[in-house]
């Protein structure tokens, strides 16, 4: 027991997880009802160390089970967090803020995670290089993504007077991109196993040593996905009366502060591997993310929404369509040559900010 807790202290350690005391804040701003404003922020705040300690159990667990049953694992959990925050959304039928948080994490991802990799890495190390084939097989494979979550959106425009084609539309579309995804996986499988391991969110190089035994991971992995649960429990709870309180639409708060919450530990482990000069690892963090969003995590939303009685239609908005598909374009050009510098990643995070204020202004009645 007392050899258990050491190796639990060894994951919680860290200064990110001294958020970990939001977890009681929250539950006390939940249960004496204080303003859904500082709900909504406490429980995020708690959701950010939580997240980080998901992937560290995911990558302990992925370690001992060897390279290609760890691809699988990192590939399934790695977005653990915010599909959790999504699920309990989709139950209370936000599905505004989930069609936002799909895009959201898509071009936060691809513009903040990987700009701030590129702009930090590159100041620290100069010009930057990574594997030119494996980045451009993921920016190809990011483009076609873009464009197959696009058609349901382009399409609804003709058929909307029957809902029944729009949902019928985005369930085929999901199971075709369900297919990609596994077809992507077999295709890592066979030509390199570690390729897939780390073209995946919060992935470890892979002489990592395990630190925990895979009953203590398991044991880690069960505890946190139970305080995750509970604590978007509370944050999407907070949702509606927190956008009516101050303004904010659930669209931005879908877009750029969802995506953010569940993937900060993520995107602190895509700068550090940048900044140690391993720019395969980075890039695979910030766009195998992206990736993992937009071929398991979108469609499977999709078939989840169909156990609360409604179907998750795929119908994107212009602006969000606007901003995948740029975004898309962007990352395939910056990954095109295999080298970065430090101006590449300052123009991805002047993007980002550059729609992150649009969103913010963006009127809600435009966004329905």
């Amino acid at each position: 027991m007392k050899d258990c807790m050491k190796d639990v202290m060894k994951v919680v350690a860290g200064p990110l997880n001294l958020l970990l005391i939001f977890i009681p804040v929250a539950l006390a701003a939940e249960l004496l009802h204080w303003s859904p404003a500082v709900i909504f922020v406490t429980a995020a705040l708690a959701v950010v160390p939580l997240s980080g300690i998901l992937g560290d159990a995911t990558e302990e667990l992925s370690v001992r089970a060897g390279e290609r049953a760890g691809a699988l694992i990192n590939a399934t959990l790695g977005n653990a967090a915010e599909l959790i925050i999504t699920v309990l959304a989709l139950r209370e039928g936000l599905f505004e803020l989930v069609r936002a948080s799909i895009v959201g994490s898509i071009i936060g991802n691809l513009l903040l995670v990987c700009g701030a990799s590129l702009l930090l890495g590159g100041l620290k190390n100069g010009t930057q290089k990574f594997n030119k084939s494996d980045a451009s097989m993921n920016a190809t494979l990011m483009l076609v993504a873009a464009v197959v979550l696009a058609v349901p959106s382009l399409f609804a425009v003709a058929i909307e007077p029957n809902h029944a084609n729009v949902s019928s539309l985005s369930l085929i579309t999901a199971g075709v991109i369900i297919v990609l995804y596994i077809l992507n996986l077999i295709y890592g499988f066979q030509n390199n196993p570690t390729a897939t391991a780390h073209a995946d969110p919060g992935q470890i190089p892979v002489t990592h040593t395990p630190r925990l035994s895979t009953r203590t991971a398991l044991l880690v992995l069960g505890i946190t996905t139970v305080l995750i649960a509970a604590m978007s429990e509370i944050l999407v709870g907070a949702v509606e009366p927190m956008v009516s309180q101050i303004g904010i639409s659930e669209f931005f708060v879908g877009i750029i502060l969802v995506p953010i919450i569940g993937n900060v530990a993520e995107h602190v482990v895509a700068v550090d591997v940048a900044l140690k000069n391993k720019m395969d690892l980075a890039m695979g963090i910030a766009v195998g993310s992206s990736l993992q969003i937009a071929l398991f995590v979108a469609p499977l939303l999709v078939f989840i929404s169909t156990l609360f009685g409604n179907v998750l239609p795929l119908e994107f908005n212009s602006f969000e369509l606007v901003a995948l598909i740029v975004t898309s374009i962007v990352s395939a050009q910056v990954s095109s040559d295999g080298e970065t510098n430090w101006l590449e990643g300052a123009l991805l995070l002047g993007l980002y900010a550059i729609l992150a204020v649009a969103f913010f202004f963006l009127p809600v009645a435009l966004v329905k």
